[in-house]
């Protein structure tokens, strides 16, 4: 990794839609997000193969399958706790700020970090405080489905919710730590050694 002590300013004007500069910790908090974002993307395959399966069988073969149905319930909810803070990472989430384009960027890093730190934190470590016992009861009690012929192991479905939240909190961090550096350069900006925004790392341009 090479560090150039790049001014929050410069590094801001290069990065195209994503005005924030990019830190050492931010670059690593963002690999590891984006890593298993893009691994548990594969799960949206596994995903329509069971539901044409499903299709298949119920349609078809006029047998429908409730463990199917629920499987599809499990990954599509896994895949989607899973890619959360791959969204946040590329600032491609749904945001509600109407009027953040309006104001300067300096604003926008301004209000970003202050609704980070104020709000998106509180409420997700709150959430996770709620949803660590909740999944751990089901890993105590063995926890199935109710339906008979329905899944077991829905413990391993209700984990990925604290999981998946724990990504969000990380991608979080590292969204606030690029916000002071371009507002207080600290930590300081570097130039990341290679942009693999679609490749397979680093998902900053």
């Amino acid at each position: 990794m090479t560090d150039t002590n790049i001014s929050g300013d410069k590094r801001a004007q290069a990065s195209g839609k994503d005005s924030l500069p990019i830190n050492a910790m931010s670059w690593h908090l963002d690999r590891l997000v984006v890593a298993v974002g893009r691994l548990a993307s594969w799960l949206w395959v596994a995903v329509l193969i069971v539901i044409l399966i499903n299709v298949f069988s119920r349609y078809v073969l006029s047998q429908g399958s409730i463990a199917l149905e629920e499987l599809s319930w499990h990954l599509f909810g896994t895949a989607t706790m899973l890619t959360l803070g791959y969204a946040v990472v590329l600032d491609d989430h749904v945001r509600v700020d109407v009027l953040k384009e309006k104001f300067s960027p300096k604003a926008q890093a301004i209000i970003e970090l202050m609704g980070i730190v104020l709000l998106a934190l509180p409420i997700i470590a709150l959430m996770i405080s709620a949803l660590v016992p909740y999944a751990w009861t089901a890993w105590i009690y063995t926890e199935h489905s109710q339906a008979p012929s329905g899944l077991p192991y829905r413990f391993i479905f209700k984990s990925m919710l604290p999981l998946g939240l724990a990504f969000v909190m990380i991608a979080l961090v590292s969204r606030a730590t690029r916000c002071t550096t371009y507002l207080f350069r600290f930590p300081r900006a570097i130039e990341p050694p290679y942009d693999d925004r679609h490749s397979s790392g680093h998902p900053d341009s």
